[in-house]
């Protein structure tokens, strides 16, 4: 089995231009055989709160056909994140497109101070992805700063925890600790998804990581550039490599 996660640069509210980067790391992630491909939070928008709404997406949104249409050509489960409009309110979520052509939606549980303002939480929208003996939780940025979260993740026999989040320099160390202690106290698997760049008029802290269930580190992603981490499983032993976006060589 074969994880990849993103991590991008997106451009603030240009939902076309961040596309075309999604379909060149999904095309990356294929390459290197990878079953599933994890993306920031907001990845598809950029992180937004007070335009979110105009840039909101809903279920079955046309603007997702290419990426349903990769998961599918690519045998590739794609987790793309952006601001979703549900019949509950707006909420920050993800979409897990599979390569079937089913389409379900994560939707984050625990909002950041001020978000509040712009988006609902939700416990409704809360899928496993199951893959060759891996069940996978997913968070969104600050659900994991709710050990409950992963306690909850634990409970429902996750072996695999799935973060996709826009942290800062200042805050992805204090992340990598949490992710890491997770790893440790639960037995799971951690994969980290983290924007480069700036977002929101904010630097992004990069650092897109995965440790083992038995907290190692296998590999990361420096703070600065974009590009795709890979991970594979075989025999029980996981070993990990990074790839810069080609944009950025």
């Amino acid at each position: 089995m074969i994880l990849a996660a993103a991590q991008t640069k997106p451009k603030q509210g240009d939902i076309s231009g961040n596309l075309i980067d999604h379909y060149r790391l999904c095309e990356m992630a294929h390459a290197e055989g990878a079953n599933l491909l994890v993306f920031p939070e907001m990845s598809i928008s950029g992180y937004e709160r007070e335009k979110a709404c105009e840039l909101s997406f809903s279920k079955n949104d046309s603007r997702l056909d290419e990426l349903r249409k990769l998961a599918g050509d690519h045998k590739l489960i794609i987790v793309a994140g952006a601001p979703i409009m549900l019949n509950s309110g707006l909420h920050i979520g993800s979409f897990i497109l599979y390569p079937d052509g089913s389409v379900s939606i994560y939707a984050k549980q625990f909002l950041h101070s001020g978000e509040e303002k712009f988006f609902k939480s939700s416990f409704d929208y809360n899928p496993s992805i199951e893959l060759d003996g891996e069940k996978i939780s997913l968070a969104i940025c600050a659900d994991i700063d709710i050990p409950l979260h992963p306690e909850n993740a634990w409970k429902n026999r996750s072996t695999t925890y799935m973060a996709s989040i826009f942290y800062t320099p200042k805050g992805i160390a204090t992340a990598h600790d949490l992710l890491r202690g997770y790893a440790m106290k639960y037995s799971m698997n951690v994969l980290l998804a983290n924007y480069c760049g700036k977002s929101w008029g904010l630097e992004a802290g990069g650092k897109t990581a995965f440790w083992t269930s038995q907290g190692d580190l296998i590999a990361a992603l420096d703070g600065s550039c974009s590009g795709l981490l890979v991970v594979e499983k075989n025999n029980g032993v996981w070993t990990g490599k990074t790839i810069i976006h080609p944009c950025e060589e």
